[in-house]
């Protein structure tokens, strides 16, 4: 009586019984792409944790000492105190080494698992009303871990990572006017300066995870709980249903069972592929390049669009504005994210589709959608790929001059080509489903007729299978206007033959 007497006062004072109470009930449906999601968030909790565990031996300063640690080959050599400690953790700390590389495998995970599940929620229209604004928050969280990442990255001091801070410096220092006033006050001073690590340390541990641990429950848990969760199409369904198990008790023990699963890959991972090696690489020095170098994989586009920039600059009142770094550095990472976040208003603006959908897509029936999708991955995959033309040249043996002009080509032409082949694709796939719907589905039977032909034997479709198959009711173009008003203004003409590509 007493337990039930203490629930029944904080209830009274804190009201949370009545959503305590649906929380417990509220369905989720039962699809594997709904665990992509999941993967994202414990991946960030093992990043959570493995960092407050680095963070006890770090030390973020660029104060120069002799390293005098266990690990001989470095013995006299000068270094930063936070190269000098990262090698503390490696060889020194007990499980030192083992939380460095789960750190950065989860961080790689997460990255990855945020990618994937941007894209599902994409192709299947999940960023539709009234999602839009969760988007947008996974859009922002996306932007935020790949810049944590590079600064986290960076904080070693090492000879590979403190050649990303290089390009940083130049990617700064080449912003107009007020580039080289935020070198100095980001790096304290000419490069590499005395403050950077410390600095970096400061935003990869407390800004931008708090920005973090904000968004993240927002995205994953207050806006996901308030509103009806997304599922595929089947018999039956409708967008103000949800088909599947209740969160206690059994989507409860299916997460917690995924999130051990995802711990414990990161940690065989980590355990049995070496990640980062930074004893190999040495302290940075400005003076030493390495060659072959290359950064962890959600850089790659950066790095890529770095390299196959062609050499343009131009003077204007005295001051030089390198665009051959200012259009890869800036223009390719904000030409993706500002078209990620602006997409779900673009579509409806063209399709005038206002109403709330609970109900995905199938990729197939949305063919400009998912087009411009797969134009996205091309676009964004040469990039990766133009970020290794070096390593392509020395193992295919051709030249690298060929190798970035290849990409420079591909760069253009490859989204362009995607855009048509999987427009082209999920055509073709509709009138399959539409011969299905029409004439039954094959069952690979073949008979011999009276007459000597041979036929397939083709079967009714199934209600399932018609609730499927069978597309979503497109959005209705408005009338055209009766002969003799007043033609439409510019832009409303431009919608409408959206409207029509879109629907064709």
């Amino acid at each position: 009586m007493k337990g039930s007497s203490l629930a029944g006062a904080l209830d009274d004072r804190l009201g949370g019984a009545g959503f305590l109470k649906k929380a417990m009930r509220k369905v989720f449906p039962d699809h594997w792409t709904f665990l992509l999601g999941e993967i994202a968030l414990y991946a960030f909790v093992v990043i959570l944790l493995t960092g407050v565990f680095l963070t006890f031996f770090f030390k973020p300063s660029m104060q120069e000492v002799v390293y005098d640690g266990s690990y001989v080959p470095l013995h006299g050599v000068t270094m930063s105190e936070a190269y000098a400690s990262s090698l503390e953790i490696t060889f020194e700390v007990r499980g030192g080494l083992l939380m460095r590389q789960m750190h950065h495998w989860a961080t790689l995970i997460f990255l990855g698992a945020i990618v994937i599940h941007l894209l599902r929620n994409f192709f299947t229209g999940a960023f539709r009303k009234p999602r839009d604004l969760n988007w947008l928050i996974g859009v922002t969280l996306f932007a935020l871990v790949l810049i944590n990442g590079l600064f986290g990255y960076s904080l070693p001091d090492d000879l590979l990572s403190g050649a990303g801070l290089r390009i940083l410096h130049g990617v700064i220092v080449s912003v107009p006017l007020v580039g080289t006033y935020l070198a100095m006050f980001l790096f304290g001073g000419e490069f590499p300066g005395e403050d950077i690590i410390a600095r970096l340390f400061s935003l990869h541990v407390l800004l931008i995870p708090a920005l973090l641990l904000v968004l993240l429950p927002l995205h994953a848990v207050v806006l996901t709980w308030r509103q009806t969760h997304t599922q595929f199409r089947a018999k039956g369904l409708r967008d103000d249903q949800v088909r599947g198990a209740p969160f206690f008790p059994a989507f409860l023990a299916k997460t917690t069972v995924f999130f051990l699963w995802v711990t414990g890959v990161i940690t065989l991972l980590a355990t049995v592929f070496q990640i980062n090696p930074i004893w190999l690489y040495g302290p940075y020095l400005p003076s030493t390049v390495s060659a072959g170098s290359q950064p962890d994989w959600y850089m790659g586009f950066l790095e890529g669009a770095l390299r196959i920039m062609p050499p343009w600059e131009f003077t204007v009142f005295g001051s030089t504005v390198t665009m051959s770094v200012l259009i890869p550095a800036l223009g390719a990472p904000g030409l993706l994210f500002t078209a990620l976040a602006l997409y779900p208003f673009a579509e409806r603006w063209v399709t005038r589709d206002r109403a709330v959908h609970h109900l995905l897509d199938r990729p197939r029936d949305v063919p400009v959608r998912t087009a411009l999708g797969v134009a996205g991955i091309v676009y964004y995959g040469v990039l990766w790929l133009a970020g290794g033309n070096d390593l392509i040249a020395s193992t295919f043996h051709i030249s690298l001059n060929a190798t970035t002009w290849i990409f420079r080509v591909a760069i253009v032409a490859g989204p362009v080509l995607g855009y048509v082949v999987t427009r082209r694709i999920c055509l073709g796939l509709q009138l399959r489903d539409r011969h299905t719907l029409a004439h039954g589905v094959e069952t690979g039977v073949i008979v011999r007729g009276p007459d000597g032909g041979f036929t397939e034997i083709e079967r009714p479709v199934t209600e399932e299978e018609q609730a499927v198959l069978e597309p979503g009711s497109p959005p209705a173009l408005p009338p055209a206007p009766p002969d003799g008003d007043v033609p439409p203004p510019a832009g409303e003409r431009v919608r409408r033959a959206l409207q029509r590509s879109w629907l064709n």
